[in-house]
């Protein structure tokens, strides 16, 4: 497996300069490593608690973690075989005195020392614990108490104010052996660790929020929590305040609560800072400041700032190049050192959920010729992006080309579409087009984000791509086919317009004449309570190149789009929502079909996705109902339940909610109202019985909801002669058929295509029908549109009988060509109520033979797991857990690719991936060595003292990390030596 995305909630940061490796830790306790593009490492802390920080140890390939449990955790990357592993290889919480308050060892800073062997950890009682690492062995003769600095503090400082909790632990540059400790009150103590005492004592008064150590070990910065920061002279001596300003004052300002400063080989320092903006006017914003020479940019995000590091370059390796920023929702990086400071492309961690996911669809095997199309057209778009290659590039990506090219849409809220990059690890941002522009909107055309004012102050620029924020929900993306023969795109949204598109090299104006479907057909009684459609611009609109609209569909009553499909080689669109289905010829650009599914006792269908009206009433009727035309027959009781048996194969349980009132369990269970209920019925310890297919009422709600639209080239009339058909399956268990007749090529442009009624099949139990599939005489699924003219498929079998798979929720059913007789059957639900929530068909290629394979159904129930049925002859061959059951919407985002995988999201901005085809496994495969020379940052590390100016000090990994290593079967670890 491989998580695609951006790991959700993310709570800490931490880099490594000699590895080159990025950290970053989340509020589940997870831990991520990246290096360079397809490095990645995952790890998960046993303890459900959040991250607070991550600090790699200094040259050597160990990191620390500390959640916020105030457990500590050490984690290695150990080789194993040629490849890297991410280990947790210890663990750790201070223990205080006895009878010692919590705060006195709870965990506020920690250092990893230079030396690679220490740990320095602050606490929220004001001590400074030693911890020798990989062991967590505490040094208690190093630690440094809060008595021991409180003793030495200057008499009118400490009389005035107590110190407060441990804020920041930095080290000297150009001398290991001194630390500042700050504490919240705004003292700060220089402290030796080698002579165990206070070396200078820097008494600010503000409250601290962080302080920074430069480079030439001259001088500490500290930044407070009244939007000021202050440089501070280090000369062995009490001194007071050299220099202190309030960057955005003279009004009230947040805290800043991080400051760095950077030298560079020509010209004045960088200063970088975030926060410190006016409190009453942009208290909300979340910014970091960036200063150099006469330049000064307020670097505004679109959600809260996590961290930032900055990466360095340059002929001695001291110029900073990359500022790197975590925020929330997304990970940015800024080029230093391009004019301007320009944002570099991620080629990971992109924020899927820039705009919030609202479906997916997948293709596979994309043809060369469109994969650089879609390219060229992406990198139009990316000309406001640096230059400059990614700078993170830890680590090797041994992991194989990926054997052909994948493509990944991902629809949105504000309706666009992005390709992506599903080729291998990385999730890479190719693409991305907007269909907003067809239509009147909200949105200011006028209001450009990312340009602030001339003579603004503070000096704002928007950077980033997350914005959750959609002009108009009815853009809403809901389906999408692509057509990777013919590069054609159909994109189907909220508000019930369905787009067609053709993929353009050259920028084109032009008007999108929108064409109405009314699906209710004149229908009396019925009127329409969610929102309005969509104004289409009558005006040509400027596209850029890319994939342009030329023709547009409008279903009325403008409902969300359920099923959509698209046949190239005919030139029709399919298109299905709650009330009916239609059918579209974009050549033409006529309507050939439409067809009302509405049940005529159906008024929540009306009401619309977005309609502020939901008739809660009547869905507790109908449950109600359900459960009358049960026949209950028998009844036990248990301590605030009824059990009622309906039929043999079926129970229904009731709690009692008042002295009369019972209420079914099952609702408070799906409410998530009634967690006492799992426990008791967990006491009843009900035996497990077969569970029969239970049949649905047609006056349900949403029977006329089309799920699946199929096209297929079968037998319908005859056995002789073959048709092109379009297939239509409802929420009420209907299926039905049309034969559709295509004039001759010569005379496509001009003749109408036609469709009339083949066949309608009502299956018994009226389950919703999610899938349909046609089978050739080889038992093999027809192939794709051009699939056979481009010859990457057989032609079909049209020898042999066809057969018809039609995909229930329940049931698994196969009919005979043209007489539709039921053959044969699979029930899923017989035992553990199981319905199927997602199916897709997929090519099982051998792992040993090249030429061998085999077609199977994949199938994604409502209970998490997945399945694999064989082809023709619908047996279940094996099944997965794959999603949690609890996880209805990773559930709903489930897609399956051609080749066996499938992607679903476990989180608003992660893909999960996996696999059901040994022959076609995604994962990353990469190594991390032992830096044995000290990477740019440490070129120029201190000496110890004594140490003659011709050695050069190199850190070493510890005895304690080798012999630990050895107990670690097949561990790989390099020693450096001295030089």
């Amino acid at each position: 497996m491989v998580e695609h995305g951006f790991p959700h909630q993310p709570s800490a940061l931490g880099y490594s300069p000699s590895l080159q490796l990025l950290a970053i830790g989340t509020r589940s306790g997870a831990i991520k490593l990246y290096g360079a593009p397809g490095v990645e490492f995952m790890g998960l802390h046993d303890e459900n608690a959040a991250v607070t920080q991550v600090h790699f140890l200094p040259c050597q390939v160990e990191l620390v973690t500390l959640l916020d449990d105030n457990s500590l955790h050490m984690w290695t990357l150990r080789a194993h075989k040629g490849l890297s592993e991410l280990l947790e290889i210890g663990r750790f919480t201070l223990t205080g005195p006895p009878g010692a308050p919590p705060s006195v060892t709870r965990v506020t800073a920690v250092l990893a020392h230079s030396s690679g062997e220490l740990l320095l950890l602050g606490t929220e009682g004001g001590h400074v614990f030693v911890v020798e690492v990989p062991g967590f062995r505490e040094l208690e003769e190093r630690n440094i108490s809060l008595d021991q600095v409180a003793s030495s503090v200057p008499d009118d400082y400490i009389g005035r104010r107590n110190l407060e909790h441990v804020e920041a632990l930095q080290e000297n540059p150009v001398n290991p052996n001194q630390v500042v400790i700050g504490y919240g009150r705004g003292l700060m103590v220089i402290w030796d660790l080698e002579r165990q005492c206070a070396v200078q004592h820097i008494p600010a008064t503000q409250q601290l929020e962080s302080v920074w150590w430069t480079e030439d070990g001259g001088y500490i910065l500290s930044s407070h929590s009244d939007g000021s920061y202050c440089q501070w002279m280090v000369s062995g001596e009490d001194e007071d305040e050299e220099k202190s300003d309030i960057p955005y004052g003279h009004f009230p300002c947040k805290a800043i609560s991080k400051i760095v400063q950077l030298p560079t080989e020509e010209g004045p320092p960088f200063l970088l800072f975030s926060g410190g903006m006016p409190r009453a006017s942009y208290g909300d914003r979340h910014c970091i400041t960036v200063i150099h020479s006469k330049t000064h940019v307020a670097l505004d995000f679109t959600s809260r700032i996590i961290d930032f590091f900055t990466i360095r370059d340059g002929p001695q390796h001291t110029d900073p190049s990359a500022l790197v920023v975590l925020v929330e929702e997304e990970l940015v990086v800024i080029d230093l050192q391009t004019e301007g400071w320009p944002v570099i492309q991620t080629p990971y961690l992109v924020p899927l959920h820039s705009s919030a996911i609202t479906c997916s669809h997948h293709v596979s095997a994309i043809p060369l010729k469109l994969w650089e199309r879609v390219i060229a057209a992406g990198e139009l778009q990316n000309t406001h992006y640096s230059k400059k290659p990614w700078p993170i590039t830890g680590g090797q990506n041994l992991a194989p080309d990926p054997p052909q090219r994948d493509l990944l849409l991902t629809g949105h809220e504000d309706g666009t579409v992005r390709f992506w990059d599903a080729s291998g690890v990385c999730l890479y941002p190719m693409y991305k087009l907007s269909t907003a522009g067809v239509f009147h909107t909200d949105a200011d055309p006028n209001d450009n984000m990312n340009q602030g004012t001339e003579g603004e102050w503070p000096p704002f620029r928007k950077v980033g791509c997350f914005d959750p924020y959609s002009d108009d929900p009815r853009l809403g993306v809901q389906k999408i086919h692509l057509c990777k023969y013919s590069g054609y795109l159909t994109i189907a949204g909220t508000a019930g317009q369905i787009l067609v598109l053709e993929l353009n090299d050259e920028a084109a104006e032009q008007t999108v004449e929108a064409k109405v479907v009314d699906l209710l057909q004149g229908q009396e009684g019925f009127r329409w309570k969610g929102h309005t459609r969509l104004d289409v611009r009558e005006e040509p609109v400027l596209f850029p190149p890319g994939f342009q609209p030329f023709a547009l569909v409008q279903c009325q009553p403008p409902a969300v789009v359920t099923a959509l499909t698209l046949h190239s080689e005919w030139k029709l669109v399919a298109f299905g929502t709650s009330h009916g289905f239609g059918l579209y010829d974009y050549q033409q650009k006529n309507n050939v079909l439409i067809k009302c599914t509405l049940n005529p006792t159906d008024q929540l269908a009306m009401e619309g996705p977005l309609s502020r009206v939901k008739s809660i009433k009547k869905s507790l009727r109908q449950s109600f109902r359900r459960i009358r035309r049960s026949r209950v027959s028998t009844f036990f009781t248990h301590p605030g339940i009824l059990c009622g048996l309906a039929r043999p194969s079926a129970a229904v349980l009731w709690r009692k909610v008042g002295q009369c009132e019972v209420l079914p369990i099952w609702v408070c269970l799906n409410a998530a109202q009634e967690p006492s209920c799992h426990a008791e019925l967990a006491e009843m310890e009900l035996a497990p019985v077969q569970r029969k297919i239970e049949a649905r009422s047609s006056d349900d709600s949403f029977t006329g909801l089309v799920r699946t639209i199929y096209f297929a080239d079968t037998f319908l009339s005859d056995s002789s002669h073959s048709t092109p058909s379009l297939w239509a399956g409802t929420n009420g268990g209907c299926v039905f058929a049309y034969m559709l007749r295509l004039p001759p090529v010569e005379h496509r442009a001009e003749e109408p295509v036609t469709a009339q009624p083949a066949k309608e099949i009502q299956l018994m139990h009226r389950a919703p029908v999610v899938g349909i599939v046609v089978l050739d005489g080889h038992g093999a699924p027809l192939p794709e549109p051009l699939e056979v003219a481009h010859d990457l498929a057989r032609s079909p079998d049209m020898q042999g009988s066809h057969h018809l798979l039609v995909i229930s929720e329940e049931q698994f059913k196969v009919f005979t060509l043209p007489k539709v007789s039921a053959k044969m059957k699979l029930k899923l639900t017989a035992v553990d109520g199981s319905r199927v929530r997602r199916v897709g068909v997929a090519w099982f290629g051998s792992n040993r033979s090249e030429d061998y394979g085999e077609s199977g159904l994949v199938v994604l129930t409502n209970q998490g797991d997945v399945h694999v049925v064989s082809l023709p002859t619908v047996k279940m061959q094996v099944h997965y857990p794959c999603v949690r059951r609890e996880d209805v919407s990773g559930i709903a985002s489930c897609v399956f690719t051609k080749h066996g995988q499938g992607f679903y999201l476990i989180s608003p901005s992660e893909f999960e991936r996996f696999s059901l085809s040994t022959r076609c496994v995604v994962e990353p495969r990469c190594l991390v060595e032992v830096p044995l020379h000290p990477g740019s940052s440490n070129k120029h590390r201190p000496q110890p003292d004594g140490a003659s100016s011709a050695h050069r000090y190199v850190p070493s990994v510890s005895p304690r990390v080798m012999e630990h290593a050895l107990l670690n079967d097949e561990s790989e670890y390099l020693r450096d030596e001295e030089l």
